[in-house]
């Protein structure tokens, strides 16, 4: 059984880092401890660090110091070599991998770059290194610049290059190949590769290739004038500004960058108006040349605009500057989250998961980590993608949620809101498009308006609600919204980043009700502690629940857990443990237990119990020495709102927990409600659960 994988090249530029990427996030959903290694770095910087070191260690949180990710950078390698030290070399770099290879169920070992000097020794070194640390290796190839014959040739050379070494290939993978080029290249490939050779090949994309203005200005070596927050604005394209601005404005692509001398103040004003427009496209950045910045009138006239791109200036000429921006090279960087997340949604779309697990993924992990928890929660939300309505268009951070689960292609979305404004805001949040693949309603003016009044009537008329009455409320996003779930129109809701959670779920209680057999809806919140998952329930919804309801709660927390993939075993929180307290609170708790037992006597649960007693092993032994829960909880039910609220809120900030929700238990249909303080993942994660509830229906 191979416990690593080392990713190895024979050029530069081939893609490397997105198949690391890829392979970690693979890995830890499948179990917690993963390493990451790196031989041979490039030199860097003193004070800096290697970027795709940085890049795998920030992004998957890896508890590993950055000075155990690798052995040497290239200088120091070749220095090795030259002074004829191999051996050395090679027993310093087997014993810092063998350190990660102890402490981690899986390795992935990424080789070197092929950049810079002393590039000549570094395949061999790679073949010599994977060898020597019995890794299989998974040769990685580029398509850039080549023709179909082009790529082949080159595949198979490297296949032939490694294996000549006796070094086990794995697999290999073609990287950005022209997309017209693919089917072709995937035909002969796999018609000549041996058979145990895993294939994968991927088209070239755009959104991993183009520079951000960060790395532009950093390129070459530019001062930055105005727009320093949107140095992250990507240029997929650049144009030189040397003609009139009519004709100028003819050649303005989406994501351009403009090359200009910074005494064309009418190439400069005209960039900043079209970015402005609803009829060009988003501007990337302007580039000024020949150390020429623009006239005082002109750089009062951007000081006082509130939209801007980031302007540049740098001392080369325009043609200089342009051959320089033609070469450089964009790198997944630790502070580009949007890229990281697109490499990784690149290699899960074109890798054969299932041959990849069949190979290398034969280890089982017991229990369930923060990351294993949340890669399946998005596999198990892609298996069948359902529809989610997002009722509030007006609130930025839904946005630019709704971007990343359209990118990641985990459910389909309609969004509640003025289209004008929403389209808007959108193109001004650099989002254009994941809005062409979100349907956008407005109340008011859609076509279903007049049959939901109608609906509603129908439902509430035994409460006094008049048609007028109904049309009024269909204008409430949250009716429209919870309405177009009742009718089937959405499989599910998702609301609340602007709207109290009475607002979001009135609706929800009017008509669209609580299960058969349930009479009350609560909640959970999956909180992602750094080295488990736990529920926690309730923290959102009843404020003061009877000893019935709390019963209640705790079955309908356990079902949700195991819906989720975590084993259930109930702790019934209290001030005390067992029999040792008394008192109004605790006799509510260990009444709530009695029911449980009754109605649900496969459920693991303990109660009354203390919190410590519930997650702490030591303790748990301590005060119920006899309890299949105590110490080892996964569910975990407050007495009351006040309780729970407070306590998840402790915890999430005390421990830095992801915490995901809350997600509301007991409704016919899947409403869920977020904290008007969340974050754009915390929306991004709810409308995940979700889309997971709405396959249940």
């Amino acid at each position: 059984m191979t416990k690593a994988i080392y990713i190895a090249s024979v050029e530069p530029y081939t893609g490397k880092s997105l198949i690391a990427l890829g392979l970690v996030n693979r890995l830890l959903g499948k179990t917690q401890k993963v390493g990451y290694f790196k031989p041979i770095i490039s030199p860097q910087v003193p004070g800096r660090k290697e970027v795709h070191i940085e890049a795998v260690l920030n992004y998957f949180g890896l508890p590993i110091a950055y000075e155990d990710t690798y052995a040497f950078d290239r200088q120091q390698a070749l220095d090795y070599m030259e002074s004829e030290s191999r051996g050395e070399l090679l027993s310093t770099i087997i014993g810092k991998y063998k350190k990660l290879e102890e402490s981690n169920d899986f390795t992935v070992i990424e080789g070197s770059d092929f950049l810079g000097d002393g590039t000549a020794f570094e395949f061999e070194s790679n073949a010599v290194i994977a060898k020597n640390l019995g890794a299989p290796v998974l040769v990685v190839i580029t398509g850039e610049n080549r023709s179909t014959a082009g790529v082949v040739s080159s595949a198979l050379n490297a296949l032939q290059a490694f294996e000549g070494r006796e070094v086990q290939v794995l697999g290999l993978v073609a990287n950005r190949v022209k997309p017209e080029q693919v089917d072709d290249v995937r035909e002969l490939l796999r018609a000549q590769l041996p058979a145990e050779v895993m294939l994968t090949v991927i088209p070239w994309e755009k959104g991993l290739q183009s520079p951000t203005m960060k790395e532009i200005r950093d390129g070459l070596n530019a001062k930055v004038l105005f727009g320093e927050d949107l140095l992250t604005n990507q240029a997929d394209n650049f144009v030189t500004g040397a003609m009139m601005l009519p004709n100028f404005l003819n050649y303005i692509q989406e994501n351009v960058l403009i090359v200009t001398p910074g005494d064309r103040g009418d190439i400069i004003i005209g960039a900043i108006q079209a970015n402005m427009s609803a009829n060009y496209p988003k501007v990337a950045g302007i580039v000024l040349t020949a150390g020429t910045v623009p006239d005082e009138p002109i750089t009062r006239l951007l000081e006082g605009l509130q939209t801007v791109v980031p302007i540049l200036s740098v001392e080369q000429g325009t043609f200089a500057t342009t051959t320089a921006i033609g070469a450089i090279h964009s790198r997944i960087t630790a502070d580009n989250r949007k890229k990281i997340e697109l490499a990784i949604n690149v290699f899960e779309k074109y890798v054969d998961m299932q041959a990849f697990d069949d190979r290398i993924t034969t280890f089982r992990s017991e229990g369930i980590t923060p990351q294993m928890f949340q890669y399946g929660l998005l596999k198990t939300a892609k298996s069948a993608k359902k529809h989610i309505v997002l009722p509030e268009g007006n609130d930025d951070r839904i946005l630019r949620a709704a971007a990343r689960l359209i990118a990641q292609n985990v459910v389909s979305l309609t969004i509640l809101g003025d289209p004008t404004e929403v389209t808007a805001s959108f193109r001004r949040l650099g989002l254009e498009e994941a809005a062409k693949a979100i349907q956008i309603i407005d109340p008011a003016t859609s076509e279903q308006y007049e049959s939901y009044a109608e609906t509603l009537y129908e439902l509430r008329k035994a409460k006094n609600v008049t048609l007028d009455m109904a049309r009024d409320l269909l204008l409430d996003v949250s009716y429209f919204g919870t309405m177009m779930v009742y009718k089937g129109h959405a499989d599910g809701m998702v609301s609340g980043a602007v709207h109290t959670t009475q607002h979001t779920i009135r609706p929800a209680l009017q008509f669209i009700k609580t299960k058969p057999g349930v009479s009350l809806v609560s909640s959970v919140f999956f909180m992602c502690l750094p080295d488990r998952v736990a529920v926690f329930g309730d923290c959102a919804v009843n404020p003061n629940p009877t000893a019935e309801q709390l019963a209640e709660i705790a079955i309908s927390s356990a079902e949700s857990s195991a819906r989720f993939g975590i084993e259930p075993r109930v702790a019934m929180l209290s001030y005390s443990s067992g029999t040792s307290g008394e008192g109004e609170e605790v006799e509510k708790v260990r009444q709530a237990t009695v029911l449980v037992r009754a109605k649900r006597p496969d459920l693991k649960i303990e109660g009354p119990i203390q919190y410590d007693a519930a997650v702490d092993p030591s303790v748990g032994r301590q005060k119920l020495p006899n309890s299949d829960v105590a110490g080892r909880a996964s569910v975990l039910i407050f007495p009351d709102l006040n309780t729970g609220n407070n306590t998840y809120k402790a915890v999430q900030r005390e421990t830095g927990a992801l915490a995901i929700g809350p997600m509301l238990q007991g409704l016919n249909k899947p409403i869920n409600d977020l904290s008007r303080g969340c974050t754009v993942d915390d929306v991004f994660n709810t409308v995940v659960i979700t889309a997971i509830q709405c396959q249940d229906f």
